[in-house]
């Protein structure tokens, strides 16, 4: 499968870890995202391959034209089903039409079909991380075409980045699963042993941990991003080992399946999953982009368009919670919209200390926060979690 090229390897975390200064975070193993590109054919090269100029400048107040690069297929219910619904929102409030071009895998391919549309349109935007080098690549060939490429941290003078804090909402999912559980023992199907994963991984953990001290959390690592049978066999595992209330970080419903077949509790990632299995369904994270594309779109219309690093949260939108399934309590349902108003007025940080890992070093002193960039380059698991990191 395609990485959604949050994949990358450990170690160039400790790359991430230095060059960071994200505002914003995306894996590999063919991640199908759920939004599937627009029904428009890709972009076609009008210009020769070595056309440094690109579309030409904006004028402002133009309508601009766009475009959209996927690593997924539509349909699968996630990470790109969320980008495209965010595509098309701004499409319905800008009177636009985009092209996308959905499936393409990280490597030479991608920097091809960025070419191409670099080509032809004024912005485009490259949705998972392992374009990140290949967009900056293009960016440098077509000065006067913008880049906005998500979850990395690399910038050029048209080219800026956007992500958002997801873990907050992890957080929560974590208090919904150590309120319903009833063995005090979760599990988390993980897609990649990276830093996304990792602090999600860990907001879940403590989440949990704030309405239940005994919570251990069992973890399986799929190295995918969409991958049904892989990370349906994953669940299955950590059922067996005892967990009764599991969460995924991929794009498939396989998780939410697999449990709802056990009469356990279930979330998954990126988009509302709840359809997959009401009953079972507990909630878990999910992307709004559709009103930062509108207003980055905006910007190229208007002349005010800034290579910035945007990092949104439960605060601005970007990030949120899903519908909570048919049988969540009505006592964890509230527990849980407390805790969310606390973060969206910044009384409560996800990572604030004290938190130790699972080796029982002190990673946040009591009364310290982390930074966004120690966030971003989290490698170590939080107390509870059972096992160790992989290398």
């Amino acid at each position: 499968m395609k990485q959604r090229g949050r994949a990358f390897k450990l170690s160039f975390m400790l790359l991430f870890v230095l060059a960071i200064v994200l505002a914003g975070c995306g894996g590999n193993n063919n991640t199908g995202g759920n939004a599937g590109a627009s029904s428009e054919p890709a972009a076609t090269a009008t210009a020769t391959a070595g056309d440094s100029a690109g579309a030409s400048a904006q004028p402002s107040g133009e309508k601009p034209k766009v475009a959209f690069v996927y690593i997924g297929p539509p349909g699968d219910g996630g990470y790109t089903y969320q980008h495209d619904q965010g595509r098309k929102a701004m499409e319905a409030e800008l009177g636009i039409k985009a092209d996308a071009v959905e499936n393409v895998p990280e490597g030479p391919d991608a920097e091809r079909i960025i070419t191409e549309l670099a080509q032809s349109h004024d912005i485009v935007f490259t949705t998972s991380f392992g374009y990140m080098e290949q967009t900056l690549s293009v960016a440098k060939k077509f000065p006067n075409v913008k880049f906005d490429h998500a979850s990395g941290f690399k910038t050029a003078d048209n080219m800026g980045n956007y992500f958002g804090k997801n873990y907050q909402a992890s957080y929560l999912t974590g208090i919904a699963a150590g309120k319903v559980t009833k063995k005090n023992h979760l599990g988390y199907v993980g897609a990649f042993p990276i830093s996304e994963v990792i602090y999600n991984l860990n907001a879940f953990t403590l989440g949990a941990q704030s309405v239940n001290p005994d919570i251990k959390v069992d973890v399986v690592w799929t190295n995918t991003w969409y991958d049904p049978t892989t990370e349906r066999q994953a669940a299955i595992s950590l059922l067996d080992k005892g967990a009764d209330v599991l969460l995924a970080y991929q794009d498939s419903p396989a998780t939410i399946q697999a449990a709802a077949e056990r009469g356990a509790f279930a979330g998954g990632n990126d988009s509302d999953m709840k359809k997959f299995a009401p009953d079972n369904y507990l909630t878990n994270p999910v992307w709004n982009w559709g009103p930062y594309y509108t207003k980055t779109v905006k910007s190229v219309m208007d002349g005010t368009w800034k290579n910035e690093q945007y990092s949104g949260d439960m605060a601005d939108g970007m990030i949120d919670l899903a519908p909570f399934g048919n049988k969540v309590p009505e006592d964890v349902q509230k527990l849980v919209a407390d805790a969310k108003a606390k973060i969206i007025s910044g009384e409560l940080n996800v990572f604030t200390g004290p938190i130790s890992d699972n080796q029982g070093n002190e990673k946040v002193p009591a009364g310290k926060s982390l930074t966004l960039e120690e966030v971003l380059g989290m490698n170590w698991l939080a107390k509870g979690i059972v096992g160790p990191l992989p290398k």
